[in-house]
């Protein structure tokens, strides 16, 4: 599986404090792996860092910038086409903060090419609850938003909201990734339900999920709402579409 192109997108917003030591992380490990930034014009000046590390990892480190915060989902949809555009095997999508760690990284790709997965999932739910740092209120509303997606959708899928995961690249194929709906939380949600609908083999990893030591966290009340209700609007509309 050496020849097999891998690429890591990690959508970045003000990231300045964790992005040279994520992207110095993944090129450290034994599994060859590229990595794309996905940069929504962080103020912070997180687009330049990379650009000074593209010099000491040239045909390895990629940017694409864009223009103000459009969204976690819009941002991983660019990666996907910039991926499948420059022929890359499997996709993955890590956090810039470290709450998914590298070393889990070759886990999820064997999930995929010994383990029979077209996509496989990094779970925080698939053996207890494996969560550190994060308040209560916040491990309960993520704990519960995934039991409440597995009852309303019929996923048989204990982490549906994880946003650490490995693409086969058929999956992305497959998937008209222009009709992707959701921009956040439930943007990961719409992906594996896709992926499951069409008949994707998903696999399950379990992976101990870190709580960012730096930068702030990007979650709002918003996004929670978009995954509440866009779940019942998602599965109501799969009965009117035929997935043959």
């Amino acid at each position: 599986f050496k020849k097999m192109k891998k690429l890591i997108i990690i959508p970045t917003y003000n990231e300045k404090e964790n992005i040279e030591n994520i992207i110095r992380k993944v090129f450290s490990l034994e599994t060859q792996f590229n990595i794309l930034i996905i940069d929504d014009g962080s103020p912070d000046n997180t687009a330049q860092i990379v650009k000074n590390l593209q010099n000491e990892f040239s045909n390895k480190l990629f940017i694409e910038e864009r223009t103000g915060k459009l969204g976690l989902g819009t941002a991983y949809i660019h990666g996907f086409k910039w991926a499948l555009k420059n022929n890359y095997d499997f996709i993955f999508e890590m956090d810039a903060d470290f709450s998914h760690d590298p070393e889990d990284l070759p886990r999820l790709l064997h999930a995929c090419t010994n383990g029979g997965g077209d996509l496989a999932i990094g779970s925080r739910y698939v053996k207890g609850v494996n969560i550190v740092n994060w308040p209560m209120s916040r491990l309960l509303m993520s704990y519960f938003a995934s039991k409440y997606v597995k009852t309303i959708t019929g996923m048989p899928i204990n982490d549906s909201t994880a946003g650490f995961k490995c693409y086969s690249r058929k999956v992305l194929e497959k998937i008209n990734l222009d009709s992707i709906e959701f921009v956040g939380y439930a943007f990961q949600i719409e992906m594996k339900f896709k992926s499951w609908k069409y008949g994707f083999k998903i696999k399950e990893v379990p992976v101990i999920f870190t709580d960012r030591q730096e930068g702030s966290s990007k979650m709002s009340g918003g996004i929670f709402y978009e995954a509440l209700f866009g779940v019942i609007k998602m599965k109501i509309k799969s009965f009117f579409k035929d997935w043959s």
